[in-house]
């Protein structure tokens, strides 16, 4: 059931990233209770969140001490804590970090938002696009004299939000196993878009990379790292950077321009080269273009729509997808060798698991009884 079995995390309410990591946490094995609102309605269909997969969702009024004693109950023994509101909004309601590791020292309490626990903008709203644009990120995506191309809520919140909330909450239950001490992990998406920047910060730095958009070697300035049209209106990407890849890449695409055969990595010859290129990929389909490169060193792709993507012979053979209540969606990643993953359960429906899943953390049917007299549980 995977590398995390055993480990058991309260996941408090939160949107987009928020459920990413705990998914990403459940998918490894992890015990995951989600805490929602006693009366919270869902934003949809259930059985299509995807990212509520794997775990049970448990309704509990956080606005009154008896709701609020149960999360601390359940964090008595849980080994970590994610939440996602905006700063001072746990502590508001009694469910701060330092309540709460009074309660269990060893506790990881990790806290996810845009801009940090600190800093000028900590207490402002904000989305995916804001974090990515102040990061630097959004300036660097897109064609050149051409607006910035928004590379959909990847960067922000999912791969420097949720993934890096989940890598800290990880890296925090090892050191709390070595140290009995738990401790707060502060996890911003913009530090997190700025993270996943570090390669081209240190390019700019040498001056391998300027800061006008569609004019670098990995972000469509180049012609052989690209997207081509193909006869058919589809698209193929081109990513043969190495030289004996490039090689090879003409050799298949039929290209004996002795324009080619120039520094590749001249600059100034990069848009005769793309024009050049795309009459070339312009002549066959995009499947003709696959019969000669896919499975080449040409470092050759379709571009794929969703349907595509699930159906290619690849992504089959590795079961890259799977089927979870009937709605395909990508399967647990990483792989392991020895602790495999799985995706336990589909998403439940909001609160539904109250009653199951307060009694496997320990509360007794007399307790859940007091509980709903109180109104705390749905």
């Amino acid at each position: 059931m995977g590398p995390l079995q055993g480990i058991k995390i309260l996941e408090i309410g939160g949107l987009g990233a928020s459920p990413f990591c705990a998914m990403m946490l459940a998918d490894m094995g992890a015990d995951i209770l989600h805490i929602v609102r006693k009366d919270e309605v869902p934003l949809m269909d259930q059985k299509y969140e995807v990212l509520h997969r794997g775990r049970k969702s448990v309704g509990i009024d956080l606005t009154i001490p008896e709701g609020v004693e149960t999360v601390l109950t359940l964090a008595e023994q849980a080994d970590g804590l994610q939440e996602a509101f905006r700063p001072g909004k746990m502590e508001k309601i009694g469910l701060g970090p330092d309540v709460c590791l009074k309660r269990n020292p060893k506790l990881v309490y990790a806290r996810l938002t845009g801009w940090g626990q600190e800093g000028p903008l900590a207490h402002t709203s904000g989305h995916d696009i804001n974090y990515i644009s102040l990061a630097g990120a959004l300036h660097a995506i897109g064609r050149k004299d051409s607006k910035p191309v928004l590379p959909i809520n990847l960067v922000g919140d999912f791969g420097g939000g949720g993934m890096l909330q989940a890598f800290g909450m990880v890296c925090a239950l090892l050191e709390a196993q070595k140290s009995g001490k738990g401790q707060v992990v502060d996890t911003a998406m913009v530090d997190g878009a700025a993270t996943l920047m570090g390669i081209f910060y240190g390019l700019y730095a040498m001056g391998g990379w300027t800061d006008e958009r569609g004019t670098n070697a990995l972000d469509g300035g180049a012609h052989f790292y690209n997207t081509y049209e193909t006869a058919d209106g589809k698209y193929v990407a081109i990513g043969s950077f190495e030289t004996p890849f490039y090689n090879l890449m003409l050799e298949l695409a039929g290209i004996d321009d002795p324009a080619f055969q120039t520094d590749k990595l001249d600059l100034t010859k990069w848009p005769e080269l793309k024009n050049k290129m795309q009459a070339v990929f312009k002549t066959k389909t995009r499947d003709e273009w696959c019969d000669i490169m896919e499975g080449t060193d040409a470092c050759f792709a379709p571009v794929l729509n969703f349907e595509e993507a699930i159906n290619h012979p690849h992504n089959v053979a590795r079961e890259t997808f799977i089927d979870v209540g009937g709605v395909v969606q990508p399967a647990p990643a990483p792989r392991f060798s020895r602790t495999k993953c799985e995706v336990k359960c589909p998403p439940p429906e909001v609160g539904a698991d109250t009653e199951n899943g307060l009694l496997e953390w320990g509360f007794s049917k007399e307790d859940l009884a007091r509980l709903r007299k109180a109104g705390a549980i749905a």
